[in-house]
């Protein structure tokens, strides 16, 4: 019987992996703290509700103004450094946070700045971060490394993270941000382990300026139609999935009386749906076409959104949550994975951050349209929007969808251990 170790990380994907695993796994923890910590500490500083949704707002703000500067540098410059150096200042920003909290002088808008600052380091890491593991596993194994990167988002991020940020909190403000500090610190040294990732770039190239270093990635992205559809799928998807979700919070408490523990019910009906999903990845990527993954995926979305607009059943919502998160797990894994596999090494840090820039962007998007929506027409309405408007999405890229799962990787020579 496999040992635990090798569930997570198994052997043949490389030490490099497994320290790469270890310091996503240990980061998200972290973040998880943040996730309940930060939001509590706002309120606990003001009552304004558009204070309270500029908190939530900052998260996605960075991505927008930072994204694809973020990913022309990881492109050029030594990765796994990058991450480090981003990390580390992430500790120090919240580390000056804890001082303020500490002495008494923190106050909202010190807060809101840390979010910030926090955020646009988060983005340089993300968008290097999410480049180490094509230059550390086989093409073959992304499937499985991808599948275990996100088991761990779910297990530290989703759901030990914000529980215990909010057991921390409520001993004292400062100790969730302690706590993130130390996990953040051993992030990096977890990562320094990996060995050297030499920049993607040549050497003997001319050097380019960040802002050409974005055209040539955003040129080749137009000229590569599977890479181009698969992002703009992932928009779309995104404007329909935020759109009711905006609102889910009403629409669990009062359209399906569930309160306030029910509704933190539900992230966590989906989190454990991701991590049902987790075990059966393996046995799913050996046996099922991605093409037809993705299409099963996309399809469960749109049924997803059109059962939650009939429902008034709080059990059937925690159902169809659970089923989100399973469903939702293997399409992050496989879009991840396709992406990866189709990108050259050298343009895997633009074309990350073009598709992370498409993902924030469509949330903004769409939890706009959603709360405009349910103002006018009520809380079930932003559900129609998404069946709608996914139905439709679905029914164009159905065929599409084949040749993205079919094209063939770029590099299948074994990357750099």
């Amino acid at each position: 019987m496999p040992s635990l170790g090798e569930l997570i990380a198994p052997r043949r994907l490389g030490t490099g992996f497994r320290w790469l695993v270890a310091s996503s796994w240990t980061s998200n923890l972290g973040d998880g703290i943040a996730l309940s910590a930060a939001p509590l500490l706002i309120a606990s500083m003001t009552s304004s509700p558009l204070l309270v949704a500029s908190g939530a707002m900052l998260q996605f703000l960075p991505w927008l103004l930072f994204g694809l500067l973020a990913g022309a540098v990881a492109d050029h410059h030594d990765r796994r450094r990058l991450v480090m150096l981003a990390n580390g200042l992430r500790a120090v920003v919240v580390t000056a946070l804890i001082a303020f909290l500490v002495t008494g002088l923190a106050n909202v808008w010190i807060v809101l700045a840390t979010s910030f600052l926090y955020g646009v380091a988060e983005v340089f890491a993300d968008s290097a971060g999410s480049t180490l593991l094509p230059m550390l596993v086989r093409p073959i194994d992304l499937g499985i490394g991808n599948a275990r990167m996100q088991a761990g988002y779910l297990v530290a991020n989703q759901l030990a993270g914000p529980p215990l940020g909010a057991f921390l909190f409520a001993i004292g403000s400062f100790w969730p941000f302690l706590v993130q500090v130390l996990c953040v610190t051993l992030a990096v040294v977890l990562i320094s382990r990996i060995a050297h990732t030499p920049a993607p770039r040549d050497e003997t190239a001319p050097p380019q300026s960040k802002s050409h270093a974005i055209r040539e990635g955003l040129r080749w992205l137009r000229a590569n139609r599977p890479v181009r559809m698969l992002v703009v799928i992932i928009l779309v998807f995104n404007v329909t999935w935020a759109a009711p979700w905006s609102v889910l919070v009403l629409y669990a408490t009062e359209h399906l009386g569930m309160g306030a523990v029910g509704f933190g019910a539900l992230t966590t009906a989906a989190a454990l749906g991701g991590l049902a999903s987790t075990a059966a990845f393996g046995w799913l990527e050996r046996h099922v076409s991605f093409a037809t993954l993705m299409r099963v995926c996309l399809s469960l979305e749109v049924l997803m959104h059109l059962s939650f607009a009939l429902t008034t059943s709080p059990m059937v919502a925690f159902v169809i949550m659970f089923g989100f998160g399973a469903y939702a797990f293997v399409w992050g894994t496989i879009s991840t994975t396709v992406r990866q596999r189709l990108v050259p090494i050298e343009l895997q840090g633009r074309i990350a951050s073009v598709n992370m820039v498409g993902v924030f962007g469509g949330l903004v998007i769409g939890q706009l349209l959603g709360g405009l929506i349910a103002q006018t027409w009520g809380l079930t309405a932003p559900w129609w929007f998404a069946f709608a408007g996914s139905a439709i999405t679905l029914l164009v890229v159905w065929r599409p969808i084949s040749h993205i799962a079919a094209a063939k990787p770029v590099f299948e020579e074994p990357p750099v251990a």
